[in-house]
């Protein structure tokens, strides 16, 4: 009897914990199931937001698939120039195979000689590298006198002091914000900074949205953007408020010394402003033909854009993103147009030259000054993307006012990734992050190649980059003619 009540007790007690572990493995279904529908539904009532520099799209296939990087013209090819630098995010060329590209994490700006990283910086500086901060845009002046320095213009995002967030803003210090210095070039580094611009941390500030591209203009003035920091609040973000303008969503126009450049559109605290309403921005460039600025701009969930900067230009964030007259759900403020902040009539709102109805992170925009690629691509347009690893081809019209666009690109708009087809120059790039026309009149791609198999398209938010790490390597790519 007590073997008997004891195999029982044995047998209730077994009973017992497969129930348990199979009620377990049910609710943990269950909850599975749950999940995966309200993310489903959750993505279709609150699209993914941009994060340009911190996520990639669900089913990025370029950055999943082994064949790239390819363009699509057969007669041109790919070529490997350097490898290894640490998640780079711009180039400038010193001289043909001699290239300075700063890497947006470890402050550092290295040298690229001949093909080979070398290994000591020309500058190391110390920056905040959350999110999109970091050591972002590099430019260098080429139109130097004999014995005049070479200046090579920086700007980056700087640590905080270590000082606690909420007591920030009353406790800044010279060298805290997001700064455009000016350095000398003599004999492999960067010397004797000239602090040109500080844009400082807006109360309540995160990593997003500095921007960063620096341009030398073809009238020798520095041209600089900057995001809205994600602090839309003041009239260059088109919001009517009494707060001070503070230096963000701005093309800034300055002379070497830093100085409001002459002929700028507007006076007062925004002398130095070119164009405002910039939401966040990676790309500008001066077509050689007009001398007109282009820029590329990123949509929240929606219309990453293409515009042509006249002076005073305002691109519309935060009341108007993309074409004012396109029906996006999310975007509820669109069509806004009387209510734009316009300067006393200085500012002009002017359309998109294109839109991506989806964000796709475009960044560099890059006129190719050369016919090295052939007659067919001489001063066109050639745009990069983050999320895709793309590289877009643009055609403009005769009079190089707007970009040649048929079929159902006709309106300025692609409405999904198949109507994009047309403008596809390349595909399989990594993370695009700056095009440049080298001294030798070819394209080169500055791209994180050699993270774009870190992505699965299958989830959502899948850590595709560590946006802080130094562990994560870029490229360069040159783009030539096959048996060039």
């Amino acid at each position: 009897m007590h073997r008997i009540y004891s195999h029982n007790i044995r047998s209730d007690t077994l009973q017992s914990r497969l129930l348990v572990l199979s009620s377990v493995i049910i609710i943990t279904f269950a909850i599975f199931v749950f999940q995966s529908y309200v993310m489903r539904i959750s993505q279709k009532l609150f699209p993914i937001p941009d994060f340009v520099f911190v996520f990639a799209q669900i089913d990025n296939k370029s950055m999943t698939q082994n064949n790239g990087p390819i363009v699509e013209d057969k007669n041109l090819g790919v070529e490997l120039v350097a490898k290894g630098i640490k998640f780079p995010a711009s180039m400038s060329f010193l001289d043909k195979d001699d290239i300075l590209v700063t890497e947006k994490n470890t402050g550092m700006v290295k040298r690229i000689l001949n093909g080979t990283v070398l290994e000591k910086p020309v500058v190391n500086v110390s920056v905040v590298n959350t999110w999109e901060s970091g050591l972002l845009g590099i430019a260098i002046d080429k139109d130097t006198t004999t014995g005049s320095p070479r200046y090579v213009y920086l700007y980056y995002s700087t640590p905080i002091g270590g000082q606690d967030r909420a007591d920030y803003r009353n406790n800044q210090t010279i060298e805290e914000g997001n700064l455009l210095y000016r350095y000398e070039y003599n004999d492999g580094k960067l010397v004797n900074p000239n602090l040109l611009l500080k844009i400082p941390y807006p109360p309540n500030f995160t990593y997003y949205h500095p921007s960063g591209v620096v341009l030398i203009g073809p009238d020798r003035n520095i041209y600089l953007v900057t995001g809205d920091f994600d602090q839309p609040v003041t009239k260059a973000q088109n919001v009517n408020s009494n707060l001070p303008i503070n230096g963000t969503s701005a093309i800034y126009r300055l002379a070497k010394d830093g100085s409001a450049a002459k002929g700028n559109p507007f006076g007062g605290e925004m002398a130095r402003y070119y164009a405002y309403g910039i939401r966040n921005s990676f790309g500008m460039d001066f077509d050689p033909v007009t001398g007109k600025l282009w820029d590329t701009e990123n949509g929240p969930w929606w219309a990453d854009e293409i515009n042509i900067v006249e002076p005073g230009f305002n691109s519309g964030w935060k009341k108007v993103q993309g074409l004012s007259y396109m029906h996006i759900p999310h975007a509820q403020e669109q069509s806004e147009l009387n209510s734009l902040v316009n300067f006393d009539g200085k500012g002009k709102y002017s359309e998109p030259e294109f839109v991506w109805a989806e964000t796709l992170g475009v960044t560099a925009i890059k006129f190719l000054d050369s016919n090295k690629l052939g007659k067919n691509y001489e001063n066109d347009i050639f745009v990069g993307d983050f999320d895709l690893g793309n590289i877009y081809h643009f055609d403009l019209i005769n009079n190089r006012t707007a970009l040649s666009l048929d079929n159902k690109l006709a309106d300025k708009m692609a409405d999904n990734r198949d109507e994009l087809k047309d403008v596809i120059f390349g595909h399989g790039f990594g993370a695009v992050v700056d095009i440049e026309v080298g001294p030798d009149g070819y394209l080169y791609i500055l791209s994180l190649y050699e993270a774009k198999d870190k992505c699965d398209p299958n989830i959502v938010f899948s850590d595709c980059y560590d946006f802080s790490s130094n562990h994560i390597r870029g490229s360069i790519f040159r783009i030539v003619p096959k048996n060039y």
